[in-house]
């Protein structure tokens, strides 16, 4: 876990502490072995001069221990001229860094920008590091993917609440409206007809109807009303000798048996004619111009019904109330799924590697493009940065990172400047000596 791998800003700070509490001692103690080597030249110039009258190969040491002297007071100087005044001195140009603190700044910040943040180490570094293996095992992970489900449920009320004030609903749903009626209904209807009716399946409905007129002519209040209705119908002589009933026995055997006939025989020739029925309807709505012309009358008006539009609002509002409930629920399908699907997806992630690639060339570019515009801001941020630190603070800091390797410039100056002092001895006593 994060709270694991990563220490606490209390740990970092008294972790930085200790270390600056270290660097300083080591500072001062590389300092106080350096001036001690200054005092023990400079001691022993003022002996090796003394004595070289009664010992005249001292005068070598006198040379080196002169010049050492010489060299380590003026690299003393070097150094310090670098974060004070020398002795509290007004020296000009003493003070370099407190005296120069804009000026760092802005050179600092530039020079950040102008070599870390450039295109190509940018670009190298970014395409070294493989994020999309970095997401696919963040989402793989079952407690993080429900984790982020979590989430993505308490955003959604939200997400819908926006989607209502912004239009967007509105908005889609006229622009489907709009592709709806693009959509010419007459050959989109003979064309899903067409496929219906291939292997004869449109004889079902005729199965069907059948079945339901079978159903009607043995229904007795059906049969009543019929025979209600020829009476009606018939002289009334005719009703005397029960002519209704005659009839009315005669039309529903008839009736039977041709249904009987016609549901028995896949060939009968009522089947066929219904065949020829149905397909001049679908050529009809493919080639009548009337036909299009209607279908697409029915369609406006269709879509022009305000039913319709209720209808629209009902849906989307249950929708809604729906997801809301879901996402509230501590059983949440919503959320379950999410998370299933989080997994998945990081683990589809990470068995194809054309994928990562493409994810990983895709963050190379956004991250590349976000950096490119926005590391001036960085260089002046970090200019503006160290334009507001304490002078005391800036010293302090550069001080105790590189002040440890400044000093052994004074034992190097010591060295190269003894050494200098024998040669120079040495060329004296060659060419001007008798």
């Amino acid at each position: 876990m994060a709270s694991e791998s990563t220490a606490s800003p209390d740990t970092s700070a008294a972790a930085q502490a200790v270390s600056d509490t270290a660097k300083l001692k080591a500072l001062r103690r590389t300092k106080a072995v350096a001036t001690g080597a200054l005092l023990i030249c400079f001691a022993t110039f003022l002996i090796a001069r003394s004595l070289q009258a009664q010992w005249p190969w001292l005068a070598v040491v006198a040379a080196f221990a002169e010049a050492a002297t010489i060299g380590g007071i003026a690299d003393w100087y070097a150094v310090v001229a670098l974060f004070r005044r020398p002795l509290g001195l007004p020296i000009p140009h003493t003070a370099i860094i407190p005296s120069n603190q804009a000026r760092i700044a802005d050179n600092l910040g530039n020079f950040i920008e102008a070599n870390f943040l450039a295109p190509a180490p940018v670009r190298e570094k970014l395409e070294q590091v493989d994020f999309a293996s970095l997401v696919a095992d963040w989402l793989a992970d079952k407690d993080r993917a429900e984790g982020l489900s979590r989430f993505v449920g308490r955003l959604v009320p939200q997400a819908l609440t926006a989607v209502e004030g912004s239009g967007l609903k509105e908005f889609v749903g006229q622009r489907v409206l709009e592709q709806v009626e693009k959509v010419n209904v007459a050959p989109l209807t003979a064309d899903l007809l067409s496929a219906f009716t291939e292997d004869r399946r449109h004889q079902r409905l005729l199965d069907e109807f059948i079945k339901v007129v079978g159903r009607f002519l043995n229904d007795e209040d059906a049969l009543a009303t019929m025979r209600e209705k020829i009476r009606q119908e018939l002289p009334s002589v005719f009703n005397l000798f029960r002519a209704d009933a005659y009839l009315l026995k005669r039309i529903v055997a008839s009736a039977g048996s041709l249904l009987e006939e016609v549901r028995a025989d896949p060939e009968h020739p009522m089947r066929q004619e219904f065949d020829r029925f149905v397909a001049g309807f679908i050529d009809k709505l493919k080639h009548s111009e009337s036909y299009a012309r209607r279908a697409e009358r029915m369609k406006r008006d269709f879509l022009a019904r305000p039913e319709l539009q209720a209808l629209a609002g009902e849906m989307w509002k249950s929708l809604r109330d729906f997801i809301e409930q879901d996402v509230r629920a501590d059983d949440s399908r919503i959320r379950r799924h999410l998370a299933g699907m989080f997994v998945e997806v990081g683990r589809q992630l990470s068995s194809d590697p054309q994928i990562r690639a493409d994810m990983n060339q895709g963050f190379v570019v956004a991250l590349s493009a976000f950096i490119e515009s926005q590391k001036s801001g960085v260089s002046l941020f970090i200019a503006e940065q160290v334009k507001r630190w304490d002078l005391g603070q800036m010293t302090r800091l550069i001080e105790l990172n590189i002040g440890r390797d400044l000093q052994y410039i004074r034992f190097n100056g010591m060295i190269i400047g003894g050494l200098a002092g024998v040669l120079l001895y040495i060329a004296e006593y060659v060419i001007i000596a008798p």
